[in-house]
């Protein structure tokens, strides 16, 4: 993760960040700080304006109003040494696929200026270390999307950025090349100091890849932070929920529950209790069920993972803007649970 000295040198940055198609506002004001040697995720459904902010920090696209700098570089007015210092993966890579990976990486190296006599040498050390060295030969169209995507990285270590755009890396991708891909993140970031922008809307990936997440919803950051501070965030305030199974489960239990401070109501569905309280109660819970002899066999915050993190968000986003997310929130849950099982 990323140490204290790294947290205080931002890379990225914008300041009410603006892009409006027509009437849709695309991006809506958007302040951003990402660190140096930090992979940060930009979470948000299809539409989100994640692309959009992408496509600003690159250049590619000009804001309405507002600021977006890396390495201090005005990235609409200084766009060239800003394309210098990123390297951009975008969600579908496109390679000459009647080339071999290390064709195509040759070729890459030459137009990034990569002298002669280091070019092989590098191309055989980007490709060992995305695990592409036995499939070096083969020609690019054979390569799974996975594979694309890990050749894609290699294309971008070759002129060696700072700093990593990456924009849905994992989609389309089957389990054992998300992980592959995901490892190869973590490792580019704790290894190389580089700093990894991903865009993405697959929750599981996020959350195990991430050091920090901002949520996007219609064009709003509406949360940004670590995992924990996400949830302490959405739950300030409110009502804290714990799911709890112990042993032995008897008539008992359920009048100690009910009869702890901070306890509102509790609910049993077969054997799980479910209790609501107004503030976190695992500590005195767990000490309290201790004393009186039974094994916590199961003790979870509800709220503690990124799905359910994610769908608070989207409803309290529902009602500040009195529209209707919980589609998206359950969309989003769904996502989690499928397309990113690592």
């Amino acid at each position: 993760m990323v140490s204290s000295e790294k947290a205080r040198t931002v890379v990225i940055q914008t300041k009410d960040l603006t892009k409006k198609y027509g009437e849709l506002t695309a991006v809506d004001h958007l302040n951003l700080e990402i660190y140096q040697g930090e992979v940060f995720g930009l979470l948000g459904p299809n539409g989100a304006g994640k692309t959009t902010t992408t496509l600003m920090l690159l250049g590619l696209t000009e804001p309405d109003s507002g600021l977006a700098k890396i390495n201090q570089l005005n990235c609409t007015k200084d766009a060239i040494n800003v394309k210098k210092a990123v390297g951009y993966l975008p969600d579908n890579v496109g390679f000459y696929s009647t080339m071999t990976g290390r064709e195509n990486l040759r070729f890459m190296g030459r137009l990034n200026g990569v002298k002669e006599e280091e070019l092989e040498s590098k191309i055989d050390s980007l490709l060992e270390r995305v695990s592409l060295a036995k499939a070096a030969d083969q020609k690019a169209g054979t390569y799974s999307r996975g594979m694309r995507q890990r050749l894609g990285i290699a294309d971008v270590l070759m002129k060696e950025p700072d700093i990593i755009i990456m924009d849905e890396p994992t989609l389309g991708i089957d389990p054992e090349g998300i992980r592959e891909l995901m490892w190869l993140i973590r490792d580019l970031a704790e290894q190389d100091g580089k700093t990894i922008l991903l865009s993405s809307h697959q929750l599981y990936q996020v959350q195990r890849v991430c050091d920090r997440m901002g949520i996007f919803v219609q064009g709003k950051m509406i949360a940004c932070g670590t995992l924990e501070e996400l949830g302490h965030q959405i739950s300030s305030g409110g009502i804290s929920t714990l799911e709890l199974s112990v042993y032995p489960d008897n008539v008992r239990l359920m009048d100690i529950l009910q009869g702890m401070n901070g306890v509102l109501d509790v609910e049993k569905s077969n054997d799980m209790y479910i209790i609501h309280s107004s503030f976190d109660l695992r500590r005195a819970l767990s000490r309290e069920l201790t004393q009186n002899g039974y094994t916590i066999m199961h003790l979870r915050q509800a709220g503690s993972d990124l799905d359910e993190i994610y769908r608070k968000y989207f409803e309290k986003a529902g009602e500040s803007n009195g529209k209707n997310y919980s589609s998206e929130a359950k969309r989003g849950k769904k996502l989690s649970r499928t397309e990113g099982i690592i």
